[in-house]
């Protein structure tokens, strides 16, 4: 996630003939809609808006005539979302032309809950239902011939979480799950914000992530856009992974798409998606973060006269505006913008995060979905683009309905409900993926079904923002001290996005049923494996002992808090610690840096020894030339290093003990 603070150009832009964009249809509907008074009392912090009330509605030979008392919040209201569900025309109104609004009916036989949902920048309230009306209710109700009703079903950041766990669903429950959602409405579309790969456990990592995408095709996704662990290894890899996807590549924002092609497959700039009588165009981009992110050279590719080139992502969305007029200009009802880019807080009334910049500015999408940042939002852009992202790993997806008038291509409007492993748990598995996976499985488990020791609790990763991108985590403690320990350095550092999961892991399930494991019915101590350290540390990264200078040591830390919170790039460390105030400016933010026994570390040419993974010592993350590359001398793997350290706490029988978080990490503010 990036928290750039420059302001993206091209805002206004000529809009292309045949089309408005959401915020244009509201202004067409606004003389239909009939003004109520009698707000709620305003909130006295800023939070998303409460649900609207006093929810009516009647059924009318035009359509459900819905009416509700508009709702006060800070920040203000924006927009109402009101809709029916599945199958039906969601309608999408500006806070001005709130209280009575007419929901068409775009097909018979269904039976349909009227709800309404306010939104502000902070999000979008639960639904205010209203009761069911039966399709015997609505059979004299008019269905329009040209409204359609679109579904998009859309995850991110599932990091070949094929495997199903009591936190995340699997890929054989959101095979059911989808193949369920379709049944409803004909012209749905299955879609990915990127990471699809990297950063997996290892029952996708081992296998070179191929596992995830045969899951995918499974699943039967469209499309997906890349991430920037779509880059974690090198192009061939990239073009490997294209030649086995069923689903089409789409980046709107890469300098060159040549190099993304295996046999007739390639990554189009846009692509045109046609189902159940509606033409969805879809455009993508990935995060400019990604060259810092993965090794050096991952983006490099030889062109047709044998020279290298290196891919460069734009951080413009002068690429994905083009694209999306492209897309019109082919004849798409509906545009989806598909962003690696994430939401990171709400903050004085305002959503701060990349996604939110770039939705901003993005001109003519109808929904903008966002990833990266492994966080929930959702909400409506200042263009009228509805905004969703969930969670990773397969713990959430977006259900979005669309209203498009294909006569006009204009979308009349867009809701969303994020649909949680707990909503479909009751479903059966989808027993051809559900064997592909076990296959993989099955290969693992002779391997990775090797107690390396046990502890007294579960390690914790993860929650919102994530405990190891935002603060000190005892995880990070216990690796970063382990690091400096076994190498005899002054200090350790370590990035809190290189950990991937709780120990023991919620992604990795042993076979040997007799281990103890966490569970409703289970008590610590826990049993855990080399499968659990792998999928902790999934990435095979190698510690390089090298130096710092105390100077460089403020800089390092400075750019580890410089996107707070939630960026991988947040700082774990060992022998020392700091305090950070993320109240003033990037790169100001570090306010004291002392030894663990209290010494203050000036800002100098001092020089420390440091134990880093080489991702870092080289550049990632932002962490570019801190850590002396020259001086590096690589050591041993980073997983390695974790395993020796449990073995070595829980030997003798003994049970390892989570580590007291101690204070060497403090937020000021």
């Amino acid at each position: 996630m990036n928290t750039t603070q420059k302001t993206l150009a091209n805002r206004s832009q000529t809009p292309v003939r045949r089309f408005t964009t959401l915020g244009s249809a509201l202004a067409l509907l606004a003389s239909t809609f009939v003004v109520l008074t009698s707000p709620q009392v305003s909130a006295n912090t800023y939070a998303a808006p409460a649900a609207p009330t006093a929810v009516r509605a009647t059924v009318t030979p035009k359509g459900i005539q819905v009416r509700f008392l508009p709702v006060t919040a800070q920040p203000s209201v924006t927009h109402y979302i009101v809709t029916g569900g599945a199958g039906t025309c969601p309608i999408m109104v500006p806070a001005s032309t709130s209280g009575s609004v007419r929901l068409p009916l775009t097909a018979t036989g269904l039976s349909i809950t009227p709800q309404v949902q306010a939104v502000n920048a902070y999000g979008i309230s639960t639904p205010a239902k209203f009761k069911t009306f039966t399709s015997a209710q609505l059979a004299g109700v008019e269905v329009s011939n040209t409204l359609k009703s679109v579904q998009l079903l859309q995850l991110s950041d599932f990091h070949g979480a094929i495997e199903g766990s009591s936190t995340n669903s699997g890929a054989a429950l959101l095979a059911t799950a989808f193949a369920a959602d379709r049944t409803k409405v004909s012209a749905t579309f299955t879609l990915s914000a990127g990471d699809n790969i990297g950063a997996a456990p290892p029952i996708s990592s081992a296998f070179e992530e191929m596992p995830t995408i045969e899951a995918m095709n499974l699943m039967k996704f469209d499309a997906s856009t890349f991430g920037n662990h779509e880059h974690d290894r090198d192009i061939a890899h990239v073009q490997k992974i294209i030649g086995a996807s069923d689903f089409q590549w789409v980046v709107s924002n890469y300098s060159a798409l040549t190099p993304l092609k295996s046999g007739t497959k390639e990554a189009k700039s846009y692509l045109i998606l046609d189902r159940g009588g509606v033409q969805v165009g879809v455009v993508g981009a990935n995060t400019e973060q990604t060259k810092e992110q993965i090794f050096t050279g991952n983006l490099n590719y030889r062109d047709a006269a044998g020279a290298t080139k290196e891919l460069v992502i734009s951080p413009s969305v002068d690429g994905v505006n083009k694209a999306i007029k492209e897309a019109r200009a082919a004849g798409a009802d509906v545009i989806v913008a598909l962003l690696h880019q994430g939401w990171q807080e709400n903050t004085g009334g305002v959503a701060v995060g990349r996604l939110n910049q770039m939705a901003d500015a993005i001109i003519g999408a109808d929904v903008v979905f966002g990833g990266h940042s492994h966080l929930t939002y959702s909400s409506v852009s200042k263009q009228g683009s509805l905004i969703g992202q969930t969670t990773n790993a397969g713990t959430q997806y977006n259900r979005v309905q669309v209203c498009v008038d294909t006569s006009s291509s204009r979308t009349r409007g867009a809701s969303l409900e994020v649909v949680r492993r707990a909503d479909i748990a009751t479903l059966t598995a989808d027993a051809a993926t559900a064997a592909m996976v076990k296959g993989y499985k099955d290969q693992l488990n002779t391997k990775l079904d090797v107690k390396i020791g046990q502890v007294n609790g579960i390690f914790a990763q993860g929650g919102s923002p994530q405990v190891q991108r935002a603060g000190e985590a005892a995880i990070g403690n216990f690796t970063a001290d382990a690091l400096r320990k076994k190498y005899g350095t002054d200090f350790a550092f370590i990035n809190g996005g290189g950990i991937r999961d709780k120990f023991p892991a919620s992604s990795y399930t042993p076979a040997d049923r007799t281990f103890n494991r966490p569970g409703t019915d289970k008590t610590p101590p826990y049993d855990v494996t080399l499968g659990d350290a792998i999928a902790v540390y999934p990435f095979g990264n190698t510690v390089g002992v090298t130096e710092v200078t105390g100077a460089n040591l403020w800089k390092a830390l400075e750019n580890g808090v410089s996107n707070w919170p939630g960026d991988g790039r947040f700082p774990q460390v060992s022998g020392f610690k700091f305090t950070f105030d993320t109240s003033k400016p990037v790169g100001s933010r570090i306010q004291e840096v002392m030894k663990s026994d209290g010494t203050a570390i000036a800002k100098d040419s001092k020089v420390y020894s440091i134990a880093v993974p080489d991702f870092m010592i080289y550049g990632g993350d932002g962490y570019v030339g801190v850590f002396s590359p020259s001086m590096a001398k690589l050591r041993d793997l980073l997983v390695d290093v974790f395993v020796e350290a449990v073995r070595t706490g829980s030997a003798g029988g003994k049970v390892l003990e989570i580590p007291a978080l101690d204070g060497r990490i403090k937020k000021l503010n």
